[in-house]
């Protein structure tokens, strides 16, 4: 028996006696941009702008950059600091979020906040049923020339069988509140936890 057939049988084996597998979390390579020429944990403090909407529905970008402000607090590869859009200080600087800034903004944006970059972006898609989805368009900027550090763009879908999967590995890897397939349907029906579970898979980009 060759090797490739041999690992096959034992697959099969396993399957049929009624093991399951859960593979780690991995991040989505294929919708994200992350700098090879920047260490992230030198950039210091970033200033998490509150997300534009474009959703019709009010409430979901600031549960979702609630979620985003947590969930890379606890990732740690920076410190991170949260900036309403109605903050006197953000307003100060009269910047659009989505636009290109020049240098002299940049450096106007690092002497308000206090910070060494900043980490903006849109909610472009919300949808509560009849499943829920979550879409973001997200930029990381290094204050000091300008250079984008990191970007991502991603639709989450909760009927999307990957995305079901990651579900489970997010419960049983970080969660940690033991298997209950029960938790995980929750997700697919909770706005919020469906979010943590988004601005999650957003922070695990993050790995310089």
């Amino acid at each position: 028996m060759n090797s490739l057939k041999r690992v096959s049988f034992i697959i099969v084996t396993l399957l049929s006696a009624g093991c399951r597998f859960y593979s780690a979390p991995v991040p989505l390579a294929d919708h994200y941009f992350l700098n090879p020429d920047k260490n992230l944990y030198a950039v210091g403090r970033v200033a998490l702008i509150q997300l534009n909407n474009d959703s019709s529905y009010p409430q979901i970008a600031g549960d979702t950059t609630e979620a985003l402000y947590q969930a890379l607090q606890k990732k740690q590869v920076f410190g991170v600091t949260l900036v309403h859009q109605d903050d006197p200080a953000w307003r100060s600087l009269q910047l659009d979020l989505d636009s290109n800034y020049t240098l002299e903004q940049l450096a106007a944006v690092r002497r308000t906040l206090n910070c060494d970059a900043i980490l903006t972006g849109t909610l472009t898609e919300y949808q509560p049923y009849p499943h829920l989805t979550i879409g973001l368009r997200l930029k990381l900027l290094d204050l000091r020339d300008g250079t984008l550090l990191w970007a991502l763009e991603q639709i989450w879908d909760s009927a999307d069988k990957a995305t079901e999967y990651r579900i489970k590995d997010y419960f049983l890897f970080q969660v940690r509140s033991g298997y209950e397939p029960l938790r995980e349907q929750l997700v697919a029906v909770s706005s919020l936890k469906f979010v943590k579970f988004v601005a999650y898979e957003v922070a695990e980009t993050l790995n310089p």
